[in-house]
């Protein structure tokens, strides 16, 4: 019987490539995403769905320097962590007052589900922007493998709220109750549960790639697990933060995801 093979590339987006104009360059990407598409070329009519996440969002956003200011006004550099702590005692305030009670009952929030605090981010994949389009190289393969395959590509956007972050293609870090895009992506998690195997890829390892296969794997069956593979030459970390990417990658591990190569595996 054939393997039901499915792709999931997480953010393969030009604003995470270590490239010239990339708003937060991951070292590695743009050759992780030139193997990516050298995958896609080489399975072509093996991969029986392709998945690719967009990070997609607004400049005014609550992870965004132009959301926080102290009382002088001042906005937040990029990589800015703001606790709870920091909001209740006025350090950091919401530029809108009108915004103010919901940002801070959201680091509450993030501190209470023992995520992590909130950190600053440079402003990325702007929606309608270069930074928010498909690496050059994975955009053309997939082209092909849907010309070819007479398919279509599932694009599953994320991050275009503002007021939550949206690390994670299931769900956001708070789901927004008003807002069903940041509540539970059922719909993605059901079809990758019912492949036989997941082949995992994609920017940043240590941020969205860990969140988005960490939730996928809390609604899996714990079977079902196995089922996802990661390629480790595909998929590299934020600087500064190799050490989430690992965590990542020895917890998953212990709980069934396999690891591999774009080179080694084989279909």
């Amino acid at each position: 019987m054939k393997t039901k093979i499915h792709l999931l590339l997480i953010d393969p987006q030009n604003d995470f490539m270590d490239i010239k104009g990339a708003a937060l360059p991951v070292p590695g990407a743009d050759a992780d995403m030139k193997r990516v598409a050298a995958l896609i070329d080489r399975l072509g009519s093996k991969l029986d769905d392709i998945h690719v996440t967009l990070d997609s969002h607004n400049p005014v956003d609550i992870a965004h320097p132009s959301w926080w200011v102290t009382e002088k006004g001042e906005s937040p550099a990029p990589f800015t962590s703001i606790s709870a702590a920091d909001v209740q005692n006025g350090v950091w305030r919401a530029r809108n007052p009108l915004a103010q009670a919901h940002s801070l009952k959201y680091v509450q929030a993030l501190e209470a589900n023992q995520r992590y605090q909130l950190l600053i981010w440079p402003e990325h994949c702007l929606i309608g922007s270069w930074g928010h389009n498909v690496h050059a190289d994975v955009f053309a393969s997939l082209g092909e493998w849907a010309r070819n395959k007479q398919a279509v590509v599932d694009f599953v956007t994320k991050g275009s709220n503002p007021l939550t972050e949206h690390y994670s293609a299931v769900q956001a870090e708070v789901p927004d109750a008003s807002d069903p895009s940041t509540t539970l992506n059922s719909r993605l998690v059901k079809t990758l549960e019912a492949a036989d195997m997941v082949l995992i890829a994609g920017e940043a390892l240590s941020h969205c790639v860990a969140s988005t296969v960490r939730d996928i794997a809390d609604n899996f069956g714990d079977d079902s697990i196995k089922k996802l593979v990661l390629l480790t030459d595909c998929a590299s970390s934020v600087q500064g933060f190799e050490g989430l990417g690992q965590l990542f990658i020895t917890d998953l591990c212990a709980r069934g995801m396999q690891v591999t190569t774009s080179v080694d595996f084989l279909a």
